[in-house]
């Protein structure tokens, strides 16, 4: 049996990491490896510079995704001079001040952020070998109360729900997608309920098989640069449903 963790994405707008061209940033359809490491790191109060520990933890890491509610796909227009005075200096998520230099000193920037409005994404999520630190336990209060604010893909996607939803004795990470509690009947997509996007690690075996997808979703921590080469299933779920509860 499997312990695992279930998380909720659920926020005003999230955003998973697809591929960038230029100032053109892309949404995947559901989060990454890398993207849930840095969530539980964040939360933990890991920094960036524990490469180390950073890249055992992603190493360790399975999750399984199910998607609650697609929402719309919105494309945000940033564009700031940061050439005025004021924005010399900023504050940053882990509290300190940082200041610009190089190529974002000055001068007007533009670019296009894609991301997923209303929304929500049910994971299950545990690590392999368990007997390693940090352990679930050490995890689980970490999101119940992380060291730093907690943000779901880019730092204005703040969740509008606890992350961390349930913890749960399972046969598989697909089992716990399909035991799990849907969101309420007025966020469906529909009148009815019906099957769920799911997309798991392909080590399970998924039935029905909707599509094998090889991605590439970890990190590099001391480098900074997106690696790896994993396979994913495409399945659905039929979650149970759950009365007035989001």
């Amino acid at each position: 049996m499997l312990d695992a963790l279930i998380l909720r994405f659920d926020a005003p707008l999230l955003a998973f990491g697809g591929v960038a061209v230029d100032n053109h940033g892309e949404v995947g359809d559901f989060p990454g490896l890398s993207m849930v490491a840095g969530l539980i790191a964040n939360a933990l109060g890991y920094d960036h510079r524990d490469c180390d520990r950073l890249e055992a933890l992603q190493r360790r890491l399975r999750i399984a995704v199910r998607r609650d509610r697609s929402g719309q796909r919105l494309v945000d227009f940033q564009t700031v001079a940061l050439g005025q005075p004021f924005l010399e200096r900023g504050w940053t998520t882990r509290g300190a001040v940082e200041g610009r230099d190089g190529a974002f000193s000055d001068g007007t920037h533009i670019r296009y952020r894609a991301y997923w409005a209303d929304a929500v994404y049910t994971l299950a999520v545990t690590l392999d070998p368990p007997a390693e630190s940090p352990g679930l336990d050490a995890v689980e209060r970490a999101l119940r109360e992380p060291e730093r604010p907690l943000f779901l893909g880019r730092k204005a996607c703040l969740p509008s729900v606890p992350i961390l939803a349930g913890r749960l004795q399972i046969p598989s990470l697909l089992a716990a997608l399909a035991s799990f509690e849907r969101v309420s009947k007025d966020r469906w997509e529909g009148g009815e309920p019906a099957p769920l996007a799911a997309w798991i690690p392909g080590s399970e075996a998924a039935d029905p098989l909707v599509r094998e997808l090889p991605v590439t979703d970890e990190r590099d921590w001391a480098n900074q640069l997106v690696v790896g080469r994993r396979i994913v299933h495409q399945t659905s779920v039929m979650p149970p449903e759950v009365a007035n509860v989001r």
